[in-house]
């Protein structure tokens, strides 16, 4: 009896494991697209923004411009490639057919999120841990010390649940999108404006009221303010109150991703 439980466990989570296996070697074995693409990007926002025209900014708390900025494209590097993970892994096996092999895997829809959700925040992590790497470089030649982590324990909760809600994200609108170019729409006008209206690149106590009640309805204005008060130690808005809505964001989308896979019926394409 002690032999068989221990073994049954095994048999049950094998497939979740082949899976979530599966989903990190897939974005490793083009890692040059996956890590490499997503790090110039990083470095160009920092030189432009950070280098370039952050001696001409200044920010309230002590921080100079440049520590401001480090931050919010680790949390946006992080965000976006779980996203662009999960969903590219969704929307290629779904019209490319390999999600049929599910037919005859015993593995739970359940199971199936989780690790394609844990494979999208595991890429997600990596860039984003090798953003705030190449940050501590810039901060070194331009502000003369390395960049630290304030509460490392606060970072990685916000990294965790972040990387995890956009890979659910990233699946919900995979399997809800019937071709491509739904896909691509998603990424333009509902993706990219949460990013760039989320405050990476600047602070919301420097806009107007009106403005700031706007951005206060972003979810991602949480979690980039959760990652900034980890790495910096201040933030515009309280970690406390971050948490909840990150968790309350990681709630909902995974209900989102688990209904929109049960109404795909994945096994009838």
């Amino acid at each position: 009896m002690t032999n068989a439980t221990p073994k049954a466990v095994e048999l049950a989570f094998t497939p979740f494991y082949s899976l979530l296996r599966k989903e990190v070697k897939r974005f490793l074995k083009v890692s040059i697209q996956t890590v490499l693409t997503p790090l110039v990007s990083s470095l160009l926002y920092l030189l432009i923004f950070g280098v370039s025209l952050g001696a001409y900014i200044q920010m309230k708390n002590g921080v100079s411009y440049l520590e401001f900025l480090i931050p919010g494209l680790v949390m946006m590097g992080c965000l976006n490639n779980a996203f662009q993970n999960s969903s590219s892994s969704i929307i290629v096996s779904k019209f490319g057919g390999d999600l049929e092999d599910l037919k005859v895997a015993p593995i739970s829809y359940m199971q199936i999120i989780s690790a394609v959700a844990i494979g999208g925040l595991v890429r997600g992590t990596l860039v984003g841990a090798v953003t705030f790497l190449v940050g501590t470089v810039f901060c070194s030649y331009s502000i003369g010390h390395w960049l630290g982590i304030a509460h490392p324990l606060w970072l990685t909760i916000f990294i965790l649940l972040g990387g995890l809600a956009f890979s659910l994200l990233g699946m919900a609108a995979a399997f809800w999108a019937k071709n491509f170019d739904q896909m691509a729409a998603v990424n333009s006008f509902i993706l990219l404006p949460l990013m760039y209206l989320g405050g990476v690149f600047f602070s919301i106590t420097n806009l107007h009221p009106f403005w700031q009640a706007i951005a206060s309805a972003n979810p991602l204005l949480y979690f980039i303010n959760g990652v900034r008060f980890g790495i910096l130690g201040v933030s515009d808005v309280a970690p406390e109150k971050s948490l909840l809505v990150a968790l309350f964001t990681l709630g909902f989308l995974y209900s989102l991703a688990y209904g929109t896979l049960k109404r795909a019926s994945f096994l009838r394409w």
